[in-house]
């Protein structure tokens, strides 16, 4: 059996895992300064997204109500204050969420 062979590979890959470890925990701040700026862009537009969302399907579902029963804008007119609120609603719960698991006292 190669017994001496096999501990030298893996004494070999130990040392590279280790390697590779050790350089993961040492960040550059800068690249963890864009990593941060990255996810708030990427936060800043899923709300966006959110609030947009919850407008549009408000505003198609007036729409549809409104051609359905032929009252023209006035459904559509009521479900934009829903939609804003729902939107809005979705935003604080999903700014809500940032706060990393913590209990709020």
């Amino acid at each position: 059996m190669n017994n001496g062979r096999d501990k030298e590979t893996f004494e070999q890959r130990l040392a590279a895992a280790q390697a590779a470890a050790k350089g993961r925990t040492k960040r550059d701040p800068a690249q963890s300064g864009a990593g941060a700026a990255s996810q708030a862009v990427n936060f800043a537009m899923r709300l966006g997204v959110e609030l947009v969302a919850a407008m549009v399907i408000a505003v198609g579902i007036g729409w549809g109500l409104d051609r359905l029963f032929h009252t023209k804008p006035w459904l559509m007119l009521v479900m934009v204050p829903v939609g804003m609120a729902a939107g809005l609603r979705n935003l604080v719960r999903a700014a809500g969420k940032t706060d990393g698991g913590r209990d709020k006292k």
